[in-house]
């Protein structure tokens, strides 16, 4: 920590917004201080000592001044940017953009510590940009994890072992975002979607965090397990996901 009225921590920039001619706000997730909004004054000057930093998906170190309703960052340090490969790669980019958005509504409120949300954040944005352990995965695939592992940090697992609805144990063949995951056929909703043993095995190891169990998943699987993704999130998330309907995903 700093001197009083100022402080120091680690983000990830989520998003950033013009504030009159030089300045903007930026919206960051922190290791320390959870969601923080802060004003980078002369950041879009050409002179700015710290503009090229503070752009969505930097991964930085800040000092920052309490501010009475926004603080001020003081001091920014490049640790990565992530964002400037994703320039280049639009399936990249978009997977990107869905992640940060995700963030920003799952970590509501402002300085309250949310480090498993940070962490998670920063894994997928490094998994994004330079692959597992065993080798690249496709973008839209390292979005369907952090989708799923972000919402269960949240408090809205998928139920993956057993129906949602009844709770009978074991695998079941359709799937329900409103009713939480898989569903047995005497509990599915109307509108549940069939999903095949292959689907489920890929949504359990990503949700898991098996990456060696996705090294040979099929397309046509991959395009299955990711619409159920994609459906689950944008139900679980109030405002859904304005960047997943850019999001490149692999064949049905």
């Amino acid at each position: 920590m700093g001197g009083v009225g100022t402080y120091s921590d680690e983000a990830v920039v989520l998003r950033t917004h013009k504030l009159g001619e030089a300045d903007r706000i930026v919206t960051m997730l922190t290791r320390q201080h959870g969601k923080v909004r802060a004003v980078a004054k002369g950041v879009r000057r050409t002179s700015s000592r710290f503009g090229a930093r503070l752009e969505p998906f930097s991964h930085v170190d800040l000092q920052l001044v309490e501010g009475r309703s926004l603080d001020i960052v003081s001091q920014a340090v490049t640790r990565h940017l992530f964002g400037q490969p994703f320039l280049s790669d639009y399936a990249a980019y978009t997977a990107a953009e869905a992640m940060v958005e995700t963030a920003d509504q799952l970590v509501a409120q402002e300085k309250v510590p949310a480090l498993p949300h940070y962490l998670l954040l920063l894994g997928a944005l490094r998994t994004l940009g330079v692959g597992t352990p065993d080798g690249r995965r496709p973008a839209a695939m390292v979005l369907d994890a952090y989708l799923l592992r972000a919402l269960a940090t949240a408090g809205y697992a998928p139920v993956l072992d057993g129906c949602a609805g009844c709770g009978r144990p074991g695998g079941h063949d359709f799937f329900s975002p409103s009713a939480g995951g898989l569903v047995c056929a005497e509990c599915r909703p109307p509108g549940s979607a069939v999903i095949g043993p292959a689907a489920l095995a890929y949504l359990v190891a990503l949700l898991t965090g098996r990456w060696e169990d996705t090294r040979d998943v099929a397309p046509a699987v991959q395009g299955e397990g990711s619409g159920l993704v994609a459906a689950f999130a944008t139900w679980q998330l109030e405002r859904g996901l304005r960047s997943l309907r850019h999001v490149e995903r692999g064949p049905a």
